[in-house]
């Protein structure tokens, strides 16, 4: 499968039967003898038939690693290499630390980078800078990362995390502020290849919407889709959105925030401003019925209804402006072999381009077995 929705290419022959005919005739040709079936010459012929294939399998996948559709890892990354757009590392999840001091201290305290909080059972987090609090102040704040990159130090809510590995003196308490987020893996193939695609947006200093939709992904590899406005003549509007329709933190929004107003990126009349999309709340209550003819594969035709239930529900959320139509969500049930479908909430609601649908109260059941 190629990418883009574009057709699919063919480089080679790569038919066996074909193959094997074209063999067959050129022999015919070059010394004008036919071979039968039976005929050693012609089975030996035949053997070299599978080689044949196997290499222009080959020849042919090495091909498309040319091609933006198809290429994949290392080729992947040199494609990228010719639009100055180097794949995303994976990175650690990061959240703000709040440091709650004793008011009767007497000096100033000093939290060094590296300080360490344990969550959980063995996942850490350290702070990424020295910081000095001074005397007066009881409350401070810092950002801590994830000691470990990847998904794993995502999803701690506000104080989750609150075991100060080695205490220091004056601290009262310690607690993360705001929700673990960021951490990611490093880019998979096919969004890689998306931001190679809209890469040479990233050459005009004009300011294009283009532009600011490539340098905002390049914050981090969990944006999955970007809107870039104009309300007002010189003021640029940014909402971002994450993988599986969750909002970004603030974290996020602020590194964004500062790719997009480097002075190399942002045209010098430009004011840039960046958030969230608002989220639009709708309900999900469905019932499905499935052919008696199928009972023998309930189990199995169930699961596979659920889960396409479940993708709906993640796709109706991973782009900002897609209006909510619960008809695509009968489709997708019945496609998954539910006989019949019935929705007993609103069918059809309005998404802005800056707005994205969210599922509120949802519920499907299983109305029984039912004859054609």
């Amino acid at each position: 499968m190629n990418r883009f929705n574009l057709p699919d290419v063919q480089f080679l022959q790569k038919e066996p039967e074909q193959i094997e005919q074209d063999i067959l005739a050129s022999i015919e040709k070059e010394t004008g003898m036919t071979f039968t079936n039976a005929d050693p010459r012609r089975k030996f012929a035949q053997s070299l038939v599978p080689y044949i294939v196997q290499e222009r399998n080959n020849l042919d996948y090495a091909l498309k690693q040319n091609l933006l559709a198809y290429a994949v890892g290392d080729h992947l990354d040199h494609k990228g290499e010719d639009y100055n757009t180097p794949r995303l590392e994976a990175k650690a999840a990061i959240t703000t630390m709040e440091f709650t001091l004793e008011e009767e201290r007497v000096s100033s305290l000093l939290i060094e980078a590296g300080t360490l909080f344990l969550v959980g059972t063995d996942t850490y987090f350290e702070t990424e800078k020295t910081i000095v609090v001074p005397v007066g102040q009881h409350i401070a704040e810092v950002k801590a990362l994830c000691t470990e990159v990847g998904t794993i130090g995502n999803g701690y809510l506000p104080g989750e995390i609150t075991n100060l590995v080695r205490p220091l003196p004056w601290v009262k308490g310690v607690k993360n502020i705001s929700i673990s987020s960021g951490g990611v893996d490093k880019e998979a193939n096919d969004p890689y290849a998306e931001r190679i695609r809209i890469a040479p947006e990233s050459f005009s200093v004009a300011g294009p919407e283009g532009a600011y939709e490539y340098w905002s992904k390049t914050a981090s590899q969990a944006i999955v889709d970007v809107d870039v406005d104009s309300p007002i003549e010189g003021t640029i509007d940014i909402r971002v959105l994450l993988q599986n329709g969750e909002l970004p933190s603030q974290e996020i929004l602020d590194k964004v925030l500062e790719i997009c107003s480097d002075k190399s990126i942002r045209p010098l009349t430009d004011q840039v401003t960046v958030g969230a999309p608002t989220q639009v709340l709708y309900d999900v209550d469905v019932q499905y019925w499935v052919l008696q003819s199928k009972a023998s594969v309930l189990s199995t035709t169930q699961k596979n209804i659920e889960r396409a239930y479940e993708n709906y529900l993640i796709w109706q959320k991973e782009k900002m402006g897609r209006d909510i139509d619960l008809s695509e969500l009968i489709a997708r049930m019945k496609k998954a072999g539910a006989y019949r479908v019935a929705v007993n909430s609103t069918m059809y609601l309005q998404v802005d381009k800056n707005q994205v649908a969210k599922e509120n109260l949802t519920n499907i059941a299983f109305g029984g077995l039912v004859d054609e």
